[in-house]
């Protein structure tokens, strides 16, 4: 059995952007990342849910805008990480972004792809980080325990489901 990949959604309404920057993530990340791309805010909320990990979010949408989606995505799954994504350079918008429970406010711009890389290597690899950080181990040992709890998680749901 392997670990689950990480959910990540993109939320733009410019297609080229989101099919060029969906190729960008799997060139980076490979299948560790199972990518859903969405060009309006309303059809990424329908598939929203505890699965959730990252979102890559536009404010510039049709519809409803990026800092209501992010409300509405916090409401749904507040553990989910939300990267607003935008061409707005305003420090009112990403200010309000951060208090709506943004990770991180990444102006589109030139090098911003490689941000987003590296914002969505860090979530990936925070409990990683924690363990080395907060029980002294070293980054081999938190990954192979890592991997043990999710392998014995999974077992057990499967032995769990199959008694049921």
């Amino acid at each position: 059995m392997e670990t689950q990949p990480t959910n990540l959604f993109i939320v733009d309404d410019n297609k080229l952007m989101v099919l060029a920057l969906e190729q960008h993530i799997k060139n980076k990340f490979g299948v560790s990342i199972n990518i859903s791309t969405f060009y309006d805010g309303e059809s990424c909320l329908e598939k929203v849910d505890t699965t959730t990990d990252i979102v890559i979010l536009d404010y510039n949408l049709d519809g409803i805008d990026g800092l209501e989606i992010l409300k509405l995505i916090k409401e749904i799954n507040p553990k989910t990480e939300v990267i607003m994504l935008s061409s707005n350079e305003s420090i009112v918008l990403a200010i309000e972004s951060f208090r709506e429970g943004a990770r991180d406010f990444v102006i589109k711009k030139p090098g911003s792809w490689q941000k987003v890389t590296r914002l969505v290597n860090y979530i990936i690899t925070e409990p990683i980080r924690y363990m080395v950080r907060e029980f002294g181990v070293s980054k081999f040992v938190a990954i192979f325990l890592l991997t043990f709890v999710t392998m014995g998680v999974v077992v057990s749901a499967v032995l769990f489901a199959m008694r049921h």
